[in-house]
């Protein structure tokens, strides 16, 4: 397992990037930079990865390639191009971005029309026109599930590979956001070996973090930080090894460089980290 955190970390340079990266043991990182970036400057950091062996794991885009209004939708098309190259160029494992919302105003909002035939169609559309105009050969462009967005669950994954069915599309794999019902949640060991018997050959990259259930009603479960929930992590880690060992897993949503520290140690005292 390549353990790495979102965070770029506090920094000056792409040296004391890498560096600060490398001294807390981590071995993939998610790259700081997006495409506008000054070549050389780009350049720079991918040298120190490649220096301090640190596996480039995902570039970002995190953008609403649906955006009902389509100015928006127009560049975050753009920028999700951007994107792609820029992961091919630098060899990045893959390029991630959720599918897009379909029905409001929120970029990675819950709405019915996320689940229309209309939003699978243009989804499977969009993505196949990307990857077509951009024809990457060293990474590939990957969608994470979400708890209210295509895909939710392995399932849906496997459809949506088929679908799309292009060589460079893969699952970019957060499985705390497909625990999205109690079934999930009080059997999460079970819900984590149905979602890799059935897609861990085609996860490139992984997230992680910890989840709980609120007292309150009806049913809300919260994402936390690595040790505040019930996330199975050993299990979790033993499967990525099992199944698509070498798999980044990134640790990610926290707030400070201390809280990213914290939950490395966690993470390290409860799993055999490589």
């Amino acid at each position: 397992m390549n353990l790495g955190i979102s965070s770029s970390l506090v920094h000056r340079s792409a040296s004391e990037w890498a560096e600060k990266q490398k001294k807390l043991g981590l071995s993939a990182v998610v790259f700081p930079l997006d495409f506008r970036a000054r070549d050389s400057e780009i350049a720079d950091y991918v040298d120190e990865a490649r220096e301090k062996n640190l596996q480039i794991a995902e570039v970002g885009i995190w953008k609403n390639v649906l955006a009902l209004d389509e100015r928006e939708r127009a560049e975050a098309r753009e920028y999700a191009a951007g994107q792609l190259k820029l992961a091919d160029e630098i060899g990045a494992l893959c390029c991630v971005n959720t599918a897009g919302t379909y029905g409001g105003p929120q970029w990675d909002g819950g709405y019915a029309e996320n689940f229309s035939p209309e939003c699978w169609s243009e989804t499977v559309t969009y993505i196949q026109s990307l990857i077509d105009e951009v024809k990457p050969h060293r990474t590939r462009f990957c969608l994470e599930p979400m708890p209210w967005m295509i895909p939710t669950g392995p399932d849906e994954c496997l459809r949506i590979l088929r679908d799309i069915d292009r060589e460079q599309f893969g699952i970019h794999l957060d499985a705390v956001n497909m625990i999205n019902c109690p079934e999930r949640y009080f059997h999460m060991k079970e819900f984590l070996d149905e979602c890799f018997e059935k897609i861990g050959s085609e996860v490139i990259s992984c997230h992680l973090k910890d989840i709980r259930l609120l007292s309150e009603l009806t049913f809300q479960l919260k994402e936390t930080y690595c040790g505040d929930g019930h996330f199975p992590i050993e299990h979790y880690i033993k499967l990525i090894d099992q199944y698509c060992p070498g798999a980044p897993v990134i640790i990610e949503h926290l707030n400070r460089d201390e809280d990213y520290i914290q939950s490395i140690q966690y993470v390290r005292k409860r799993v055999q980290v490589q």
